[in-house]
């Protein structure tokens, strides 16, 4: 046989145009892109029917938290599971963060993530290194020759030993710019964020509001003043700086004013964002929905959908998933009546799933992005601003043949439990529970190998590779 595999039959969307077109697979690369009745299926050891469906390139989630130790539990969705639900939600590629333990070095990280991720995952693999000590900062420039140019600073979660301050932040900076690395940061002023927490952390409080205090204490400023001041120091530096799930109007604009006079600054925003508000946390279950930022208003979410491919380049989830019992480690048994203590709630939403089935129902359907753009957010760009474009994020000659095809048609009610479950992340709740969604995989292909045809999984554990990444241009 000429090829491995043929795509036959289907509408291509790439970053920046759609067609109708078919492609050829082989050993595990794009070998052909033609028009239709090029391509001969007999020329084929397999061929997959995508008549009347969409065929994009798989989609890289940027942001992923598999097998967490965090919030005294360890979230649910490891690599087995999580890539599970990428490959039904069209994604082909994750990036985790490889957080050091207590006393490890960046090197230990990354062994450690290699250890949890290493023949576990159907889909293909790397890691942002978080910077928690002041003895990272030297291990830079080798992290980056392994391959590993992106690094985590968090602003906050000084309790769990994470947090970074502005001269940490600062120096990092500064060593982005000379080795070729960028910096992600996780904006929210921590003084002020727990002082607020502070004011608020009493058993009537707690009793009166519940989950609503989680809103309460992470008022608008908590990140917009924190992104200010991250922008400010990577300007000085002249640094390479990518807001993490930026969840605010204001963070958008401020990042548009800063690339506007030319500082090097992206930022992501996360699906909940686009479709979630504050008013979640009005319901019973509503500290399910605690995540970090916490999601925030209409407002936001309509000055964030805007911003899209502009100022808000990626779109990605922050995967950190945690069970009901998980979450319930929230409640708090007192002799005049159990209450929820909000600060107690594993921090995280999952979302692997439904990254692209949220954009292409709220986005492509509802009229407010169409095919090309939801590859750019989540494919093209992702692999561009990763240092992964050449490899991930096309469907071109060369590339590894990533590709998801999509029914569009087909809608699910999304049901991530019991007889009709659809989901294939372990959490046994969804944010978007009974909605209707367009935008799963019909069939995923990770670098030309079948892990899900006709909507089940059939790809085999540790198909998933390491991806060693290029450095970004440094400077003097």
């Amino acid at each position: 046989m000429t090829f491995d595999a043929l795509v036959l039959g289907g509408t291509i969307h790439t970053h920046d145009r759609s067609y109708a077109g078919d492609v050829a697979v082989s050993n595990g690369r794009i070998a052909a892109v033609a028009a239709p009745g090029v391509l001969r299926p007999a020329d084929a050891a397999r061929v997959i029917d995508a008549s009347g469906c969409d065929v994009i390139p798989g989609c890289i989630d940027v942001h992923v938290h598999l097998a967490l130790p965090f919030c005294g539990t360890v979230s649910c969705d490891d690599f087995e599971h999580g890539s599970r639900a990428a490959v039904n939600g069209c994604v082909t590629t994750v990036i985790d963060f490889a957080i050091p333990g207590k006393g490890q070095t960046l090197r230990q990280a990354h062994g450690a993530w290699m250890e949890k991720a290493a023949g576990r995952s159907l889909v293909d693999f790397c890691w942002h290194m978080a910077i928690t000590d002041e003895r990272h900062l030297a291990e830079i420039p080798s992290l980056i020759e392994m391959g590993n140019p992106t690094f985590k600073e968090f602003m906050i979660y000084e309790g769990e030993g994470w947090n970074s301050d502005d001269a940490r932040m600062f120096t990092t900076l500064e060593l982005m710019r000379r080795h070729g690395g960028m910096l992600l940061v996780h904006a929210e002023s921590p003084r002020v964020l727990d002082e607020l927490i502070r004011r608020e952390h009493t058993p009537a409080r707690m009793r009166e509001l519940g989950a609503k205090l989680h809103a309460i204490t992470r008022p608008h400023v908590v990140e917009v003043e924190a992104i200010e001041r991250a922008i400010r120091w990577c300007e000085e530096t002249g640094g390479r700086l990518y807001v993490v799930h930026m969840s605010t109007g204001e963070g958008a604009d401020l990042v548009k004013a800063a690339q506007a006079r030319g500082v090097n600054v992206l930022a992501e925003t996360c699906a909940q964002y686009l479709v979630l508000d504050e008013s979640v946390f009005d319901h019973k279950d509503g500290h399910l929905f605690a995540c970090c930022p916490q999601v925030k208003t209409k407002a936001d979410s309509e000055r964030l959908w805007k911003g899209l491919t502009r100022e808000v380049c990626v779109v990605s989830t922050d995967t950190c998933s945690f069970t009901r019992e998980q979450k319930a480690m929230w409640r708090v048994d007192h002799p005049e009546g159990a209450y929820g203590d909000w600060t107690k709630i594993p921090m995280g939403l999952p979302g692997l799933d439904t990254l692209v089935p949220i954009m292409h129902t709220r986005g492509v359907r509802a009229g407010r992005i169409g095919m090309n753009q939801l590859v750019d957010l989540c494919a093209a760009t992702p692999a561009r601003v990763m240092g992964l474009w050449g490899r991930k994020g096309a469907i071109e000659p060369g590339f590894d043949a990533d590709i998801a095809v999509i029914d569009p048609r087909e809608t699910r009610r999304v049901a991530p439990t019991g007889p009709g479950k659809n989901l294939q992340s372990r959490c046994d709740w969804s944010p978007y529970e009974g909605w209707e969604l367009s935008g799963f995989a019909k069939h995923t292909l990770v670098r030309g190998v079948p892990m899900l045809e006709h909507g089940k999984i059939v790809g085999d554990l540790g198909h998933g590779q390491f991806l060693p990444r290029r450095r970004f241009p440094a400077s003097s």
